[in-house]
């Protein structure tokens, strides 16, 4: 069994690869706007499937880029298809990672308290 986990790690990583490739230089869809970073991907253990994590910056809208990444699927995976050699390519399912969105927040919060603080010393 964890020869099968380290394959799946293998290929979570090779298709993150990949997927940043080709939604940063090869997706040519307009309604795509701003920094889409892929920053995780989840094969099932069937290989049928594959959760895709993007996180989005500098979006004119992040649902409509969520949206738009989701009917470019097709095109995504044929070319996943074409760039990793496995016998099956996954359904991608997009995913929002708000993860970095949310360090951001917590950054700006930070930064507002630390002033204060060096203030009252």
């Amino acid at each position: 069994m964890p020869e099968n986990h380290n394959r799946l790690g293998r290929i979570d990583e090779e298709y993150r690869k990949e997927l940043s490739q080709i939604i940063g230089y090869e997706l040519k869809n307009p309604n795509v706007t701003g920094l889409v970073s892929v920053t995780k991907v989840k094969v099932t253990n069937d290989l049928k499937y594959a959760k895709v994590y993007v996180s989005i910056l500098n979006s004119k809208n992040i649902k409509d880029t969520l949206a738009a990444l989701k009917k470019s699927s097709g095109f995504i995976r044929s070319e996943l298809a074409r760039r990793v050699n496995l016998r099956n390519t996954p359904e991608i399912i997009f995913e929002l990672d708000d993860s970095l969105e949310y360090g951001a927040k917590i950054d700006t919060i930070l930064k507002e308290i630390m002033p204060k603080k060096e203030k009252e010393k």
